[in-house]
């Protein structure tokens, strides 16, 4: 018998008054995986993760983690799930006013009840993990686009979650430095062990640190499966996609 997914989408819908962003979405994630979503700007993919971490309900289906519909836990209980997952926004949401020491630090500060030197030898210790010294004591507006992406991830991994969720990874990035910050994902995932799903449209550069990848396409997920399978894929809507070529747009949300 296959093992149980970490995370999954069951028949999973949401709308937005008339806007029908998922409709029927059907996804599993493997535990210790990289898991990427795909598909056109404004398709629903952000939706998809922030139904995951509990930023949105779903207006029907069910999401299960370790197996457990998180739709039906008491609320202490969806408190404690919460402290296993992660989200890296796209916009890193780095506090302009702290360090980067003090940015890494905050959901310690925030969300622990941890002395003030075990929370300095965690924050030392992933500083040191992310080769991150250099700027601790630097300002978000000091730090290159690339060394946000770094300081975001820290302070997405300091307090250990099983699951981490990527939003848009590489916005704003250049070619080279989105390589950089896929390859960097792909190490610490190894590194700490959590396992990754991520939204991204860099295509198909992305697949080369990705276990398992997703095609979201009108409020479905089309495909479902490795790299090496949708590059090989006849499937026309995934050829198309894979390829550049969109057939008119669908105005989504995310």
């Amino acid at each position: 018998m296959s093992e149980q997914p970490l995370l999954e989408y069951i028949d999973v819908y949401k709308s937005f008054g008339d806007n029908h962003v998922l409709r029927g979405v059907d996804l599993t994630v493997e535990r210790g995986s990289v898991t990427t979503i795909i598909g056109r700007s404004g398709i629903g993919k952000s939706v998809l993760l922030k139904h995951a971490v509990g930023l949105l309900q779903p207006d029907r289906g069910e999401i299960r983690f370790e197996g457990r519909n998180m739709l039906e836990l008491h609320q202490a209980e969806r408190k404690e799930l919460k402290k296993k997952f992660s989200y890296m926004f796209q916009q890193m949401a780095l506090f302009s006013s702290m360090t980067t020491y003090e940015n890494i630090a905050l959901p310690l500060v925030e969300g622990t009840k941890l002395k003030r030197d075990q929370i300095h030898q965690r924050v030392m210790d992933i500083i040191d993990k992310l080769d991150i010294g250099d700027v601790a004591e630097m300002y978000p507006s000091q730090l290159s686009g690339g060394m946000s992406k770094r300081v975001a991830l820290a302070r997405a991994l300091i307090d250990e979650p099983e699951v981490v969720f990527f939003d848009e990874p590489t916005t704003g990035l250049d070619p080279i430095r989105k390589s950089t910050v896929h390859h960097m994902i792909a190490r610490y995932q190894k590194m700490f062990q959590f396992t990754a799903v991520m939204v991204s449209h860099d295509i198909p550069e992305v697949f080369e640190v990705s276990n398992k990848v997703a095609l979201l396409e009108n409020g479905r997920i089309v495909f479902s499966g490795t790299p090496e399978e949708i590059m090989s894929c006849e499937n026309e809507v995934v050829c198309r996609f894979i390829n550049g070529r969109e057939e008119s747009p669908v105005h989504a949300a995310g």
